[in-house]
Formats: C-alpha cells, structure tokens, sequence
C-alpha cells in the first residue's frame, strides 16, 4: 500500500505541475517565445552529464538506445582478468513522448535492477530577458531483482522498490559553460538494519565545459545529508568526457561509483575516489540516436 500511494503521489506530482505551469508560467514563456525570444540550445547536449541526468530531454518520436558499462579491479593481489575483474552493464531505452516528456526504462546486470524513469522538462533556459535558467523533473521507480541473504526480510514486492524525485535546474552560464543543481529525494523500503533511515536526501552539482565543437569536459557529484548507517558509504564523484559523433554519443568517466541507477548510486556508493582498487572505475556509456522522421533528425542537429 506504501508503495502504491508514493508511487501515485510521484506521478500526480507530474500532471499538477504540467497543468498549473501550462496556465500561468508555460503560458508566460511561450508568450516570450512568441516574441522572438529563442530558447538556449544544448545546455548539457545529452540527457547524462556523467553518472545522473540532466535537464535535457528528447523531442517527440525521438527514441535513444542507452548502453552503459562499469569497470573495475578487486584488491586481490592478482587481477582475474586481462581487462578488468569485475564489469556491470545497464541497458535502456527513453522516448520522447513529447517535447517536454520523456520515458525510460532499464536494467543493471551488477545489482539485479530494473527501472523506470519520467522526465518533464517545465521550463527551458531562454535568452535576453526570458527565464535564466532550465528546470526539469525526474522520478525515477527501481525494483531490486537480487535474492535477499537475510532471510529475515520479508520478501514483499514493496520492499523491494526504491523510489529517486529530482529537481533539476540547469544555467548554460557562458557559450563553454554549463552548471547544474540536483536537490535530491529517495525512498528505499529495504535496509540492512532498523537503524538505517528510509529516507534519503542529497543534492548534486555538475558541470560541462565544452572543448570543442564535439568534445566536452564534464564532472558530476553527489553528497548524502543523512547516509547509511549500516556500513560505510561516500560521496559519488565523476570525471570524464562527452563525445559526440553523429546521432552517437559517447562518455567516458573515472568514477568511485558502481551502481548506476539513482537510488543505488547516491546512497550505496562503497568506495572513496582514489586510485585503490576498487575504488577507481572506468566508466563507458554510448547512446544511439533512433530518428522515425527526417524532420526530426534535421530540428535535433544544433546547436551547441
């Protein structure tokens, strides 16, 4: 029931805020927009800055086809392997329903986790005297598929789901420059002890700089107020590069993270940010593009 009303609120929350933006401040910017003022295009250019999301959103009919991969090495003295000791792999797919909303779906092979996400994109960064800045929401639902050790735990579909809220807002603050702010909320039913909280709050910062017309610096990171207490956990931090080739975007990232959906990655990661194994892993993400129109492929060709 628990489970049921939050992911009923989370939902509710998006249709409010789409019907109470679209009379009053949706109306007031697209009025803008009607005079001539031009949105701010491609301020993060994908939907990812490193390890989370950002404001972006695909256009309508627009399908992506997400491949992301972790790599890392355990402490043993000897690697077990000529690459990487360990690897997980998640693989997605979001559409843009329309314009503004965008659906996805996927799975971690790492965790056992399934998930699904909503992002509406409430207002988009405008120039000259328009909105300053990009807000978008994000609600995100997994469900851990891993067989439980603690045969304690009731093994109840509700405690098995996590729920991730997001704000996100985003400044392309020079033509180079973009900032983001991620105030954070999670929901997750199961814990390792009763004294670990069910409730999370977090925020993240992250930044791109691009360095040329197709290559871009970014850097992502993810700070707990009240973290778990079961065992010891930090900050998620990300470091890499975008790039992009065509309707192929590729990044490639040293993080301390290897979870890869919200609620697993901001409050689970067990590793510091250093060159210890495994602490230090390669991250590799690629995303294809799918276009159904051709007027769909030539609108979405901008624009840096």
């Amino acid at each position: 029931m628990k489970t049921k009303i939050i992911f009923t609120l989370a939902f509710a929350l998006l249709t409010t805020v789409h019907y109470s933006f679209s009379q009053d401040l949706l109306g007031i910017l697209e009025s803008e927009q009607q005079n001539d003022v031009p949105f701010i295009p491609a301020t993060f250019k994908m939907t990812r800055i490193a390890v989370g999301h950002s404001t972006e959103v695909r256009g309508k009919g627009i399908l992506d086809l997400f491949v992301a991969n972790r790599f890392w090495n355990t402490p043993a003295d000897r690697t077990q392997s000529f690459v990487a000791d360990r690897m997980s792999s998640r693989i997605a797919l979001e559409y843009g329903i329309s314009d503004r909303l965008t659906f996805g779906t996927g799975a971690t092979t790492f965790d056992g986790l399934f998930d699904a996400h909503l992002k509406y994109r409430i207002v988009q960064h405008t120039d000259k005297k328009g909105f300053p800045f990009s807000i978008t929401l994000f609600q995100n639902m997994s469900y851990n598929s891993s067989p439980f050790g603690n045969q304690d735990i009731a093994d109840d579909f509700s405690d098995r789901t996590a729920f991730t809220s997001q704000i996100l807002l985003s400044k392309k603050v020079t033509k180079d420059f973009s900032f983001q702010v991620s105030p954070t909320y999670i929901n997750k039913s199961l814990g390792l002890s009763e004294n670990d909280p069910k409730n999370f709050l977090a925020i993240g910062l992250g930044a791109r700089y691009r360095l040329g017309y197709h290559l871009s610096l970014v850097s992502e990171y993810y700070h707990t107020f009240n973290p778990i207490k079961s065992f010891t956990t930090y900050d998620t931090f990300a470091i890499g590069t975008n790039w992009e080739l065509g309707d192929i975007m590729l990044q490639f990232m040293l993080t301390n993270a290897v979870n890869m959906v919200e609620d697993a990655f901001i409050v689970q990661t067990r590793n510091n940010f250093n060159f210890r194994n495994p602490n230090l892993n390669f991250g590799f993400n690629a995303t294809y593009v799918f276009h159904f129109k051709n007027r769909l492929k030539t609108k979405n060709k901008d624009k840096l």
